[in-house]
């Protein structure tokens, strides 16, 4: 490492952090030196004119997310921060990730099945009933539903983090209406645009197939075996913070980007109004919670559903993807079960472990987390986006206290977790690399009998420095992942 290089780095510890770019001496690890050569090379100038490139192109083409703050009048549009080091991952640690997605989406699925039929883990005390029946996300409208081709989750995106180690753990599953897939692929796009002689160097697997799996996916739940069914996707509205992604995916894959108010319920069928009268719909890929589906059903107030969509559903005339009801699954505290379903529905040993994790409705977990609060990460089980958390060491003596007594009010509505070192990245802030500390969402697509996961995912940053908490909704940023093919 140049002199010049070395003074961009001093903040850097890779002795008590894993470095996705560093070995513990500060070598470059060998998958990413083409990257390094390439940074290394680039004078401050050169990196600010790119730096503006990718911020004019994010305007123009308009990726954004919306934050919603508590503090704030009105909600902020802003385009998503994206930080271009990419990051890397070599061929055979991908193949370990993919194998282990594959599995836990398999366990996954076979719950939810198993949840909405005879629930037999249930019976046979692998889960306690309770943590069933009285999750926030479970539907009894469901019970004894077959959804088609008994894909309860077409799309899912799974959390993944490293520890000091370098180990690979799921910190959480993202099953209802998974986020994230418009800022891969236009991450994607810039890379391969703005850096296109380190992209096409580097042996990047290709993402671009992954679309079509998706939509494939979709098609292969239409009712009857449609060979070319109507497609929708069904968003909110454009107030939705992920609004962006929303119109991105359905103009990516051909499909039409609705609204509840342009669709319609007749004779347990639904159908899309347009110009030239009424067509009907075979599939739904919904962008909306359960609760807001449909008004007859779920929340009677809710004006962003279909009313009767269920009424269509039961009667097996049109498909919603992801299904209803498969919240009760990526719910915190059942995340703590998963390694058990594994072993229960595959008959195999989990290939990518959890984060230790606390149920403080047990009463043993419940002291021990109470004990050491400044040392846990504490989570709401129903709520995502980095929202209702606790990072205990670096809370202050108050808000550990207003936790404390949440939990003993109401220790269900919680989990605690080992708080983990995340690896770190380097990110390029104002003309020099900083290490800044990452997860990795992976996303897996199912249709049928096909599982495919997309090759990279969505690599999340936490850009304050010494934060651990990387979601967009609380300022976090995103960077291109490559995955080499060789």
């Amino acid at each position: 490492m140049s002199m010049a290089m070395q003074s961009q780095f001093h903040a850097y510890d890779p002795q008590s952090f894993y470095d996705e770019m560093f070995e513990r001496d500060l070598t470059v690890r060998p998958h990413y030196e083409g990257v390094y050569r390439t940074f290394a090379r680039m004078k401050p100038p050169e990196l600010a004119a790119r730096h503006a490139a990718i911020q004019q192109r994010m305007l123009e083409e308009g990726i954004t997310f919306t934050l919603y703050a508590q503090n704030q009048r009105e909600p902020l549009e802003r385009t998503i921060p994206f930080d271009y080091i990419p990051r890397v991952i070599p061929k055979h640690e991908w193949e370990h990730i993919e194998r282990g997605m594959k599995q836990r989406v398999t366990a996954l699925n076979a719950f939810l099945r198993d949840v909405y039929h005879g629930q037999a883990i249930v019976r046979d005390g692998i889960i306690p009933r309770r943590m069933i029946v009285g999750n926030k996300y479970f539907r009894p409208e469901m019970a004894g539903l077959d959804v088609p081709q008994d894909v309860y989750m077409t799309a899912s995106g799974i959390d993944l983090i490293r520890d000091e180690q370098g180990r690979y753990f799921v910190l959480e599953d993202n099953l209802r209406t998974p986020s994230g897939f418009s800022y891969l692929y236009k991450g994607r796009s810039l890379m391969s645009e703005l850096f296109s002689d380190l992209y096409l160097s580097s042996a990047v697997s290709d993402i671009e197939r992954s679309l079509n799996v998706f939509l494939r996916s979709l098609r292969s739940l239409a009712p009857s075996g449609k060979r070319d069914p109507l497609i929708v996707l069904l968003t909110p509205g454009a107030y939705n913070s992920a609004y962006f992604e929303h119109a991105f995916l359905a103009q990516q894959m051909g499909i039409h980007l609705v609204e509840g108010r342009d669709l319609v319920y007749r004779d347990h069928k639904i159908y899309l109004r347009g110009l030239g009268g009424l067509r009907q719909v075979d599939v739904i890929y919904r962008r909306l919670d359960d609760e807001y589906l449909d008004p007859l059903a779920f929340q009677s107030d809710s004006l962003l559903g279909v009313p009767g969509l269920m009424n269509a559903y039961r009667a097996g005339n049109v498909a919603i993807a992801n299904a209803p009801g498969t919240g009760v699954a990526d719910d915190k505290a059942i995340y703590a079960y998963v390694p058990e379903m594994i072993r229960y529905y595959l008959n195999e040993e989990p290939i990518l472990h959890n984060v230790p994790t606390y149920i403080l409705s047990r009463p043993e977990d419940r002291d021990y987390a109470l004990a050491h609060l400044d040392q846990l990460v504490v989570k709401e089980t129903s709520l995502s986006g980095g929202y209702g958390m606790l990072i205990g060491p670096a809370a202050t003596r108050k808000d550990i206290d207003l936790f404390a007594d949440a939990i003993r009010r109401d220790p269900g509505r919680y989990i605690a977790q080992t708080t983990m070192r995340l690896s770190r990245a380097p990110v390029m802030i104002g003309g020099a690399m900083q290490p800044r500390h990452i997860d990795l969402r992976v996303f897996v697509l199912a249709g049928g009998s096909e599982l495919h996961v997309i090759p990279g995912g969505l690599t999340r940053v936490a850009l304050q420095e010494g934060s651990l908490v990387v979601n967009s909704s609380q300022g976090g940023g995103v960077k291109d992942t490559w995955v080499l093919s060789r």
